[in-house]
């Protein structure tokens, strides 16, 4: 079954991170410039379409009219260094890639799509590292994004930190979640990380300051699986009618 909407690739030569990035815009069938548009910024962009079936979701949920007139944009990275550099705290490339999101894609969102042009309507969404950025860049530019979807993000002291010293955060929506089985997480580095137990942490801190929060324990493993399986209800709670 093919897809209803229609998916478009616009390139942004970033002056932040000198090179050309490819943002994928996923419009609903329904798309028309008379309408406005929630939008949903995904960081692991060609994993959301691919094996988190994003597209897919957005078909379903927007004919049986469960979810508002929602664009989806997605950014992915070249490999595993690269999404390393730009996505984690102490990444090279972290706060060069904040920018990129801040003063690049969400201009050319604004310019090519009719969406509200406010933070409550924009949302960052990602899995494991592509959440924590989605949570620091929400924290760090609070009036340009008021929601965040994170699924198994890494968590560290800078992550709790950020957390304890932001205000704007109560104001925010999250849906955050972590699966039981994610206590030895295979890193990008080489090691293995207990995820559970951090995540289990930032609840805490989380549920005290942000009024619209909601946390999953899932079952399963740190993987595409456990992801695609909750993205409808992750879409359904932050974009439901």
């Amino acid at each position: 079954m093919g897809r209803q909407g229609t998916m478009l690739d616009k390139e942004i030569e970033s002056e932040y991170l000198n090179e050309t990035l490819v943002v994928k815009i996923y419009k609903p069938e329904n798309f028309s410039p008379l309408y406005k548009y929630h939008i949903c910024i995904m960081q692991d962009g060609d994993d959301y379409y691919q094996l988190g079936r994003a597209a897919t979701f957005s078909d379903r949920l927007h004919s049986q009219d469960e979810i508002e007139n929602t664009i989806f944009a997605g950014i992915h990275y070249k490999d595993r260094y690269d999404r390393w550099d730009k996505y984690h705290p102490d990444g090279e490339n972290n706060e060069a890639y904040i920018k990129f999101l801040v003063f690049e894609v969400v201009p050319l969102l604004d310019k090519e799509l009719p969406s509200y042009h406010v933070g409550s309507t924009r949302v960052l969404m990602g899995s494991s590292l592509g959440g924590t950025l989605s949570l620091m860049t929400a924290i760090k530019y609070p009036n340009n994004f008021g929601k965040v979807i994170m699924q198994s993000p890494y968590v560290d002291e800078k992550v709790i930190k950020a957390v304890e010293n932001s205000d704007e955060i109560s104001n925010m929506t999250i849906y955050h979640t972590i699966g039981l089985d994610e206590s030895e997480v295979p890193t990008t580095k080489g090691d293995r990380d207990d995820f559970l137990t951090p995540n289990r942490q930032l609840h805490e801190h989380l549920n005290n300051k942000v009024s619209d929060y909601t946390y999953k324990e899932l079952e399963g493993k740190h993987t595409w699986k456990q992801w695609q399986k909750d993205l409808p209800n992750a879409i359904k709670k932050i974009f439901g009618n």
